[in-house]
């Protein structure tokens, strides 16, 4: 199986210790490049680290800075980052949230798991999605 580069933005820190655990567990699916901590570190991790482009992004929605929404427009403006594909990660499941995401042109929005220790599970999902929907050639 594929394995993809992958850069995460999660602004809760427990919640990035257990995304760290189930990311950990599944190696073999992902590895990950940085998790950071909002969106202004992850455009800054990318600003730093140029040419270097992770396969997909992961954002949660909302943080503090820039939030989700900020960052898939800023990257979809940006033709070095324009194709790399960002996944929203979100515990609201609102559809019209979900709508603005995709159309702002979100590759996919994936609902979080209810507790941490369902990291491992939803890393794998997250993964099965990328090959179903074909998000990276």
């Amino acid at each position: 199986m594929k394995t993809y580069t992958i850069l995460i933005a999660e602004n809760d820190e427990d919640e990035r210790f257990f995304m760290q655990q189930g990311f950990d567990e599944a190696s073999d699916l992902f590895e990950v490049e940085a998790l950071v901590k909002n969106g202004d570190a992850l455009l800054e991790w990318l600003t730093l680290n140029a040419p270097r482009k992770p396969d997909v992004i992961l954002s949660d929605l909302n943080m503090p800075g820039k939030n989700g929404y900020d960052l898939i427009n800023e990257l979809k403006a940006q033709p070095a980052y324009a194709s790399i594909p960002v996944i929203i990660a979100s515990t609201s499941p609102i559809q019209s949230t979900i709508e603005r995401c995709l159309t702002l042109g979100a590759a996919d929005y994936i609902i979080k798991p209810e507790t941490f220790i369902e990291y491992g599970p939803f890393v794998r999902e997250l993964h099965q999605r990328i090959i179903q929907k074909e998000l990276i050639p």
